[in-house]
């Protein structure tokens, strides 16, 4: 294949943002190669869509981690996107960017231009917000966000008993500080999923140095010396070699990134040679510092309430939200999986909300299976700032072959402690008077699992499960830092011409869901990148 000033490897919710940046100037040829295929397939758009994708090898990599000591032995599907748009195809396309404080504490690392300050106007200027142009949101950007096309009385009643508990009623999450409790907004347009597919990349396709490649598995990143000079990859049989003058930037993903560096001899140099991979580089933080955000999935029935569960299982009423949805682009089939969020403090040692609430009107055993067939609702808790650390390493050097990922989940006492409050304050919120007529009755963890650390410790191991945030596995750090991958401008440390752009690059992670900030991310990194050229400065 011919010669690209760019080659992006994902199309994912960062590598979409990088084509349409970097195309955007006509002199700039740009490749971008993804593994999975084009998005045309109905529930990639229909909103409740993700239940069907998620577990569907069309849409999903079909990810597993490995059997985790914090989750008492268990293992976890660990969905990742596989098509254009990656994670934001199949996700629950909520619109969240974190709090200042995440970005301070960036900055605070010595992470020049990441502070609150830095990143809010990126995310203002990408911002098509039904609000429109405030003080903290845009309207005109490309990300669609809009409110929720539904309610529920009991959800309604579940955000009046968190004020009851003292915490207040929020109508914005994305102001810098999303303590409090209201409904989500979502990357949604008139009922329909926003994907960053749809929002970035599909808008310049026709663009004629813009090229987009799917079905592509990459075998790796080819060097010259310390120089990233090309990608080797399989295609419809054949393997194909595509070579950049300018740079070479991985958008994998927080699991794929990090394999692509290890494969293409980048990374702890003990892990490479388990696999006779030569190193091109012994860079030790790669594929280390992962960290995932796990919730505990708290369900209880309820009484004399409208669920998902009961709506479901009857074929009449099953049939009127199809028609619903067929007519208005309302009702259920736009639902988020998650409606409702609750940003608190686990307990008062913490200065701000470390624990974020997802509400559903609904319970199941886990997703691909069926919905409970009493009512009930789903009070989920996870910790916002976890301090346990995991792994991604290549099982094999085949890149076909699936990675280990070892998220090592409840592996600190603080993370024990933190996971055991949760449970605390999940079981105060189900007391408090507004939810008093509909008799909430805890299905899970069960009223027989006792109050003390240890029963809420194995509780939450018993129950936990990801929410399909992973981040930091090539993370920005200061040339002092020996675990860092990338520097401020998401350079690859000793390396040239090749950049990470994509949830990888966090070196800790956001006070909430992951998506916005990522393309954040990618944004910014485009700006770096066409200011570098200018500068005549390709990292060379």
């Amino acid at each position: 294949m011919e010669e690209f000033d760019y080659i992006v490897v994902g199309a994912g919710s960062a590598g979409c943002v990088l084509a349409n940046r970097l195309s955007a100037d006509p002199a700039n040829r740009v490749l971008v190669l993804e593994a999975g295929g084009k998005d045309n397939w109905i529930w990639f758009h229909i909103p409740v869509g993700y239940l069907f994708a998620m577990g569907n090898p069309r849409a999903d990599w079909m990810f597993q981690t490995e059997k985790e000591p914090g989750l008492n032995g268990r293992a976890l599907n660990y969905p990742r996107g596989k098509v254009i748009g990656g994670c934001s195809a199949i996700n629950g396309m909520i619109s969240m960017r974190g709090q200042a404080g995440d970005y301070d504490h960036w900055r605070q690392l010595g992470l020049t231009g990441w502070g609150w300050d830095d990143v809010l106007p990126v995310f203002k200027k990408l911002d098509g917000h039904f609000l429109g142009d405030t003080e903290h949101h845009g309207g005109s950007g490309e990300l669609r966000v809009e409110e929720m096309r539904l309610k529920w009385d009991v959800l309604d009643s579940v955000i009046a008993a968190a004020v009851e508990m003292g915490i207040p009623r929020t109508s914005d999450f994305n102001t810098g500080d999303n303590n409090g409790a209201g409904y989500f907004h979502v990357n949604q347009k008139r009922g329909l999923r926003v994907s960053a597919a749809k929002a970035f990349l599909k808008p310049v396709l026709a663009r004629p140095n813009l090229r987009l490649e799917t079905g592509v598995l990459v075998e790796k990143v080819l060097f010259e010396g310390k120089r990233a000079v090309g990608v080797r990859f399989r295609q419809n049989g054949q393997t194909v070699e595509a070579r950049a003058r300018g740079e070479i930037i991985l958008s994998a993903g927080a699991v794929g990134s990090p394999q692509i560096l290890q494969l293409s001899g980048v990374g702890p140099a003990e892990w490479l040679s388990e696999h006779g991979i030569t190193p091109v580089l012994d860079r030790q933080g790669v594929g280390r510092n992962l960290q995932d955000h796990l919730q505990q999935r708290s369900i209880f029935k309820v009484s004399g309430a409208k669920t998902l569960n009961t709506t479901y299982h009857s074929l009449v009423r099953r049939a009127l939200m199809g028609m619903e949805y067929a007519l208005f682009q309302t009702g259920p089939l736009t639902m988020a999986p998650s409606q409702l969020g609750i940003f608190t403090m686990s307990s008062p040692d913490h200065e701000r909300a470390n624990i974020e609430f997802h509400v559903q009107p609904l319970s199941l055993d886990k997703f691909g299976e069926p919905l409970h067939r009493f009512p009930a609702i789903t009070v989920s808790a996870c910790n916002l700032r976890p301090t346990s650390r995991g792994t991604i390493r290549l099982r094999s050097a085949d890149p076909a072959a699936k990675p280990m990922i070892a998220p090592n989940y409840l592996s600190t006492p603080e993370d024990r402690r933190v996971a055991a409050d949760a449970i605390r304050v999940t079981r105060r919120l189900m007391k408090q008077p507004a939810l008093g007529r509909f008799r909430p009755e805890e299905y899970l963890p069960g009223p027989g699992v006792g109050d003390d650390e240890a029963s809420l410790a194995k509780a939450a191991g018993d129950i936990g499960t990801t929410i399909f945030h992973p981040i930091g596995t090539a993370k920005m750090g200061l040339p002092s830092d020996p675990m860092a991958v990338v520097d401020e401008r998401l350079r690859v440390f000793g390396l040239n011409g090749l950049r990470v752009v994509d949830a990888s690059v966090m070196p800790t992670i956001t006070s909430g869901n992951t998506n916005t900030p990522t393309i954040m991310i990618a944004d910014k990194a485009a700006a770096m990148m066409i200011e570098d050229a200018r500068q005549g400065d390709r990292h060379a």
